[in-house]
């Protein structure tokens, strides 16, 4: 299984996938040290390369297996850093009301630790999750366009709020648009995620009940 991943690795999308996962401790310190406008760069070029590494490998035909982990695995990561990030932040707000709205992001993050579990389990059994379904790409999409358009002009965050400060109302509408967007791309999921569970354990009952049928004939002759 793991070997098997390896196979035909050496491509431009897995290569964007691992700049990707490089990004995300490097957004998070930007971010931490107070320089929003690196943050917000960096946050654009991992948006980006999220775009291109999936038409890169449907037009030049580099779709990998180990490319269908790590592009996951990149999103979740960047994902549950962004959320976590203006979370820690807006939790020390001087307004009251960002303060308790907060706490949405949370909805982010236990989503995407969720799934990052589930999606350890499925590999640990040897089950490949399967690719992300129209849901996911547009909430992935409209996530990364929220989180950049909050950490450019957002209260307390923002990298140009000197020039224009978003509202707190127009903040909450397109935070709750994302998380609906997420819940939404999550429930798309389960169904697929019990299939190919499901699949495996029959697909495992019958190889099972074959090798005994092969010892039963082997003793028999």
């Amino acid at each position: 299984m793991i070997k098997d991943l390896f196979k035909n690795w050496k491509t431009v999308p897995n290569l964007l996938s691992f700049l990707r996962i490089v990004m995300v401790p490097i957004f998070a310190v930007l971010f931490y040290k107070g320089y929003p406008i690196w943050a917000v760069f960096v946050l654009f070029l991992s948006g980006l390369s999220d775009f291109l590494d999936g038409k890169i490998a449907r037009r030049f035909n580099q779709i990998s297996d180990l490319g269908k982990i790590l592009d996951p695995i990149a999103d979740k990561l960047t994902q549950m850093t962004i959320a976590l990030m203006l979370l820690l932040t807006f939790l020390h707000s001087e307004n009251r009301t960002i303060r308790i709205f907060s706490w949405v992001f949370a909805v982010f993050l236990l989503k995407e630790l969720f799934m990052l579990a589930v999606g350890l389990v499925m590999l640990a059994l040897k089950v490949r999750p399967g690719a992300a379904e129209i849901y996911g790409k547009v909430a992935t999409f409209v996530f990364y366009a929220v989180m950049i358009f909050i950490i450019a002009f957002g209260p307390d965050v923002g990298a140009f709020r000197e020039f224009w400060t978003m509202p707190t109302i127009l903040l909450q509408i397109l935070v709750v648009i994302s998380a609906l967007l997420t819940l939404l791309a999550f429930a798309s999921y389960v169904p697929g995620t019990k299939k190919a569970l499901i699949d495996d354990r029959k697909k495992e009952k019958l190889e099972k009940q074959q090798k005994e049928k092969e010892e039963k004939e082997e003793e028999s002759k």
